[in-house]
């Protein structure tokens, strides 16, 4: 599931253990730095590239996930 998948991606970028699904990015300590870790992260682990305004305009592992899904069922 890419919901997962998202999660154990800012989980390990953050360093935290437990991250819901609505929990904001900035809330959570993250910064642009980590952002394109993450977006690094996403496109090695799925093979496509978010652009970074849509990772800060979705700053939830829900929104990620929704917008990733929408890509790849497009493509």
């Amino acid at each position: 599931m890419i919901q997962q998948r998202i999660n154990k991606i800012w989980a390990e970028a953050l360093d935290l253990n437990d991250i819901g699904e609505n929990d904001d990015f900035f809330a959570l300590g993250g910064h642009s730095l980590i952002m394109a870790r993450i977006q690094g992260a996403i496109k090695d682990e799925f093979g496509t590239e978010i652009p970074m305004d849509e990772l800060f305009r979705h700053s939830t592992v829900a929104g990620i996930s929704t917008y990733l899904e929408s890509r790849v069922s497009a493509a």
